[in-house]
């Protein structure tokens, strides 16, 4: 009975799978864009395969949990919702066994539940599951990059592709059984949707503004995925893109189509939503918001002693410390580690990653004051800019410790990449990748 379950469920993955890669292979015709294509896939997928070789840390323990999650779900098939829709804890019994007890959700907990049901397609194999989640974050990012190519045709179009699919530090985290995975792929999917909602010509987006119901289950469940798996960052991301979308709504059908009123719907989105949040859950409040990030804080200090992190003395859980904090964490997260910081392999490579970055931020900068910025609409490149540096601010104060900061930066570089790479002088490196080559 598993058996056949997993090839039903494989067989259907493939259903849809095949015929998607087909129709992308088609797309990128016969130039540089099958390399790009091919190249992404393969690195993705075959980092995600590699990091899997010997698991450790909190892949192994979630992977652990998803075995018997899945274990679960075949001995009591009535209360596969209740395994699947609320979170678990695992308490040791003794040395062999454990116990679970029902317990508040956490991103944890629920990408153990997505491995809980990957499992039952993989026969409880890790290599597949692994598999499964690289190429998510694959189709996720190509999505990305493939429809800022339609979109913006006089922007460069390998910025998406530098920053979703080679960069260094997001294929090394973002691929294979982790958070980043799922976190990557579905904001970088869901980023998509939203661009090609807004911004994609008629060809690539048949309806973009009539109701499309296969289209809002689709954002609806990917918005619902990143917010699971770190909300710290989903909730940035949902604001700016609800912000870009109401810009270009002002910009298609109002008067109000200047720079001014693209800021002012992306202010007032998030102005709003700052303060509606509050008022539908305790959970958005202040007082929890500012809590929450010392305690986080605190707890990644307390696991940094005798590693490479940084320190702020007088933080306190204030909106007042924070503001005072935030252009220091956010110089903390683009610039540390130094280098010289320390010789470990991993934060060397970090670190020239970080000079690779303030290199093109400098760039970056020097093409604005030129008036060389790009091509990219005005209110995207704002909003992108935005959750840049929102995110930038709130990993900053919450993650002193710099080898937890590499990780989690897969999420923010990208996007970053994106917007550093938008500018005329990077645009005559990336000239090579245009759509007819």
């Amino acid at each position: 009975m598993k058996i056949l379950f997993a090839v039903l469920l494989n067989a259907a993955l493939l259903a849809v799978l095949l015929p998607w890669l087909r129709r992308q292979w088609r797309w990128a015709g016969s130039g540089r864009w099958q390399l790009v294509f091919g190249a992404g896939l393969a690195l993705r997928v075959g980092l995600g395969l590699i990091r899997c070789w010997h698991l450790q840390g909190d892949a192994r323990f979630m992977s652990f949990v998803g075995h018997t999650v899945a274990r679960r779900i075949w001995r009591h098939p009535d209360r596969t919702w209740d395994i699947l829709t609320r979170a678990v804890t695992v308490f040791p019994k003794d040395k062999a066994a454990y116990d679970f007890v029902f317990q508040n959700t956490s991103n944890t907990w629920i990408l153990m539940k997505i491995l809980g049901v990957l499992n039952l397609a993989s026969l409880q194999s890790d290599w597949i599951n692994a598999l499964y989640l690289s190429l998510f974050v694959f189709v996720g990012c190509w999505q990305l990059v493939r429809v800022f190519a339609e979109a913006f045709p006089d922007a460069p179009a390998g910025a998406a592709a530098v920053g979703f699919l080679f960069w260094p530090t997001t294929c090394f985290w973002a691929t294979g059984i982790s958070k980043e995975s799922v976190l990557l792929g579905s904001g970088a999917w869901l980023t998509a949707k939203v661009v090609a909602y807004c911004y994609a010509p008629p060809a690539a987006n048949a309806q973009p503004w009539g109701p499309h119901v296969r289209w809002w289950l689709g954002a609806l469940g990917l918005a619902l995925m990143h917010f699971s798996m770190r909300y710290f960052f989903a909730v940035p991301l949902l604001g700016v893109l609800a912000g870009v979308a109401l810009g270009r709504w002002l910009e298609l059908y109002t008067p109000v189509r200047g720079r001014w009123g693209q800021a002012l719907a992306m202010a007032l989105v998030l102005g709003t939503g700052a303060w509606l949040a509050p008022q539908l859950s305790v959970a958005f409040s202040i007082n929890k918001f500012t809590n929450q990030v010392i305690t986080v804080y605190t707890f990644e200090l307390a696991h940094a002693i005798g590693r490479p992190h940084f320190e702020y003395a007088d933080l306190r859980p204030t909106l007042e410390s924070f503001a005072a904090h935030a252009p220091l964490a956010a110089v903390n997260v683009i610039t540390r580690p130094w280098l010289g910081e320390s010789w470990r392999p991993l934060y060397v490579a970090a670190a020239l990653e970080n000079t690779a970055v303030l290199a093109l931020l400098a760039v970056a900068a020097w093409a604005a004051w030129r008036k060389k910025g790009g091509h990219l609409p005005f209110g995207l490149g704002l909003g992108l800019a935005v959750f840049c540096l929102i995110l930038a601010i709130l990993m900053g104060l919450t993650t002193p410790n710099l080898g937890s900061l590499n990780r989690y930066r897969c999420e923010l570089l990208p996007f970053l990449l994106l917007l550093l790479l938008q500018n005329d002088y990077a645009a005559r490196g990336l000239r090579w990748l245009k759509r007819n080559g």
